[in-house]
């Protein structure tokens, strides 16, 4: 398994950050996924990698102090998971992301584990850039 985990502090109180973060549509959005459906716990999202197009199926879950968490229930991921944590600190809110993968064919896929990593950082950077713009 993978690991990607990245902070950053949004200059607004948790309960503004949690606001955006809940408005799951546009948050995902800035992530760069140009569809984005929700439906209850459901969640797909797609976007073009490349020449590839990735489409995954998520659900959402409820953990122990997370903002946010889903899982891969189908895609290209053998497992998926990615848990978002907020915490008060004297300079606003600090956002923390992991994401958790394991490639279904390791070695014979176009997107390998450095491509994932490199891919994700952006997605993750962009739902940052949401966050300064949204709540700032």
């Amino acid at each position: 398994m993978e690991t990607i985990e990245l902070t950053h502090t949004v200059d607004a109180s948790r309960e503004s950050v949690a606001s955006a973060v809940d408005d799951l549509e546009p948050f995902m959005r800035a992530a760069g996924f140009d569809e984005v459906t929700l439906d209850g716990d459901e969640l797909t999202i797609a976007k073009a990698v490349g020449l590839l197009r990735i489409s995954l199926d998520l659900e959402l879950f409820d953990e122990a102090d997370t903002v946010l968490a889903y899982r891969q229930v189908d895609g290209i991921f053998e497992d998926m998971e990615t848990r978002y944590w907020l915490e008060n600190g004297d300079d606003g809110t600090t956002v923390r992301v992991e994401t958790i993968f394991g490639l279904d064919a390791p070695g014979g896929s176009l997107l390998d584990a450095t491509v994932i990593k490199r891919q994700r950082t952006k997605e993750i950077a962009g739902q940052f850039d949401y966050l300064d713009e949204r709540v700032a």
